[in-house]
C-alpha cells in the first residue's frame, strides 16, 4: 500500500465541562447527506443552524444541487470552498452557488448559530426551457467567477437581498397560509437584483465544474464508501479513471492535500464520531480502529494524536469536543 508522509500542526486538548452534552449533539452532515432540501414540488428549506450542537462543531465538505445563502446571527462563520475562505460575521451573508464544495465551521473555537436557506432555482424557473430560463437563469449557471457571492448590509442592494432572504426564511419557519407563494415572490425578486449586478451576458463563460474539482467530488464519495476497506492509492485512482500522479495532483490543486491524507482524516473523524458514540461504548479502541479500516492500532493511535491532540482513549474518557482545538486540523480540511 503506497504511504503518504502527513503533516498537521499537533494541538493540545484539554477537557471542558461542556463536553459532556456531547451525546446529545447531532452531526448536521447527516442532515445535507440525506439532502433535506425540500421536495421536487417544492424545493425549498429554511433551518436554524448552531455549529456548537453539530458534531465537532462543523459541517464538513459536500455540495448539492440547490443554491444556499448563509446569514450569520452570531460569532464568525468559516465557509471554505475549493477556491479560497470566507468569514462571514452577524449580519452578513453568503450565496454558495449550484453544486460548489464547501465546508462551514466556527472561527476560534466560539459559538456560532446563522440561517440556511437551500433552494433549486426550479421552483423560480420551471423545467422546461424557456425564455425566461434563457433571460435570467443561464446567466448565473453560465458565470464560472460566481461560486461564492459575499452579502454585507453596508452595501444598499444587499441589504435588499439580505432582507429578502430573512423574509423567505422566517415564512418557511412559520408556513403561515401561502408561505410556498410568498417564497416564489421574495426569490423572484432575490433574483432580479443579482443577476442585475452581473456583467453583460456577452461577458460570461461555461461555470461547469472544473475537471479537477469533478474527480475529487468522485474520488471523495469512492473513499466516504469505502473508507473501512484497505483502500490502495490505485484504486482511489482508478475510481475516478486517472493515474496516480494525476489523482495527486487532482486533490492538491483541489483541497490542498494528498488523497491519502483524505483518507486518513476520514477514517480518523469516523473514528472519534464512534469513540463518542454509546452505541460503541463496549468496543475497544482496537475494534474502533479496525472498524473504520486501520489494522494496526498503534498506527492508529499515533495518527488519532496528531490530528486531535490527545490519544483515542483520553478522547473517550473525557469527552473531549472537537471545537475546543485550533484552526488547522482534522475538521478544517476533511
Amino acid at each position: 500500500m503506497d504511504t503518504v508522509q502527513i503533516t498537521t500542526s499537533e494541538t493540545s486538548v484539554k477537557p471542558d465541562a461542556s463536553s459532556n452534552n456531547q451525546k446529545s449533539c447531532k452531526s448536521y452532515d447527516i442532515l445535507y447527506e440525506k439532502e433535506d432540501c425540500g421536495t421536487l414540488a417544492y424545493p425549498v428549506n429554511a433551518r436554524y443552524l448552531d455549529l456548537h450542537k453539530s458534531y465537532m462543531n462543523w459541517i464538513r465538505w459536500h455540495w448539492h444541487e440547490e443554491m444556499e445563502i448563509l446569514i450569520v446571527d452570531q460569532g464568525v462563520a468559516e465557509i471554505s470552498t475549493d477556491d479560497g475562505t470566507h468569514l462571514i460575521k452577524p449580519g452578513q451573508g453568503l450565496i454558495i452557488n449550484q453544486n460548489v464544495m464547501h465546508c462551514i465551521h466556527a472561527q476560534d473555537k466560539k459559538r456560532c448559530t446563522f440561517r440556511s436557506l437551500v433552494f433549486h432555482p426550479d421552483f423560480i424557473f420551471g423545467h422546461k426551457t424557456d425564455y425566461l430560463q434563457t433571460q435570467y437563469l443561464l446567466p448565473i449557471q453560465n458565470y464560472q467567477l460566481f461560486k461564492t457571492f459575499f452579502l454585507d448590509a453596508s452595501t444598499p442592494w444587499h441589504e435588499r437581498m439580505l432582507q429578502t432572504t430573512n423574509e423567505i426564511i422566517e415564512a418557511n419557519m412559520t408556513k403561515s397560509f401561502g408561505y410556498e407563494i410568498a417564497t416564489k415572490g421574495h426569490l423572484c425578486h432575490f433574483w432580479t437584483e443579482l443577476i442585475r449586478q452581473l456583467p453583460e451576458t456577452d461577458t460570461l463563460t461555461s461555470s461547469r465544474p472544473s475537471q479537477d474539482e469533478q474527480r475529487v467530488k468522485e474520488a471523495m464519495l469512492f473513499i466516504r464508501t469505502h473508507h473501512s476497506e484497505p483502500l490502495t492509492l490505485d484504486e482511489i485512482a482508478d475510481s475516478i479513471h486517472v493515474s496516480k500522479s494525476e489523482c495527486c495532483r487532482c486533490f492538491s490543486r483541489t483541497l490542498q492535500m494528498s488523497p491519502f491524507e483524505y483518507l486518513m482524516k476520514y477514517r480518523i473523524y469516523e473514528s472519534a464520531k464512534k469513540l463518542m458514540d454509546p452505541v460503541h461504548e463496549s468496543d475497544s479502541i482496537a475494534d474502533v480502529a479496525l472498524s473504520v479500516g486501520f489494522n494496526n492500532t498503534s498506527y492508529f493511535n499515533r495518527l488519532f494524536k496528531k490530528f486531535l491532540g490527545c490519544t483515542p482513549t483520553y478522547y473517550r474518557t473525557h469527552k473531549v469536543l472537537h471545537h475546543e482545538q485550533e484552526r488547522g486540523t482534522l475538521s478544517y480540511f476533511l
